[in-house]
């Protein structure tokens, strides 16, 4: 940070509020680009891998970290979603729709649109874009970057 180490820092901090400072965990992310966006009270932070630098890369990448900060996308993508998340997913669906009456033979095919319609709503590249709900989040990362352009990772922290 701004030369000096996270330890130094620290120790300055420490001296400023005279309360003992102590890092409980870190997140670090590896890619082309990474960007990120620390939300007002600095309470949520994210960072956003992208899959290439470009000129407007930065702004990009906040944009994305603003919608992780906001939507909280349970993963990137399908891939990253857990068996266990999925399985309870499918419950819930039919569960709902036994008590809507339908008939037990079509739950598991409406229970599978009601999972992709998690995966639209709960993962990050999948999610309608805030900021323009017309594209998604993986549009807006390749209209802006480019075709081959694509968000590769993110960490999300909240304090609280």
């Amino acid at each position: 940070y701004k030369g000096i180490t996270v330890e130094e820092k620290l120790t300055e901090q420490t001296g400023v509020i005279g309360e003992k400072i102590e890092i409980g965990a870190f997140k670090t992310l590896e890619a082309p680009f990474v960007g990120s966006y620390i939300h007002a009270g600095n309470k949520i932070a994210v960072l956003t891998g992208l899959s290439k630098a470009g000129d407007n890369a930065e702004e990009v990448a906040k944009d994305v970290s603003m919608q992780a900060a906001a939507m909280n996308p349970v993963a990137l993508n399908e891939d990253g979603v857990d068996q266990a998340t999925i399985d309870k997913e499918i419950e819930i669906a039919k569960d709902q729709l036994r008590q809507e009456g339908k008939p037990e033979e079509m739950l598991d095919n409406i229970a599978k649109g009601k999972i992709k319609r998690f995966f639209k709503d709960n993962t990050l590249v999948h999610q309608a874009f805030i900021k323009d709900n017309k594209q998604s989040v993986a549009q807006y990362v390749a209209d802006a970057l480019g075709k081959d352009a694509e968000v590769v990772a993110f960490e999300r922290v909240a304090l609280g």
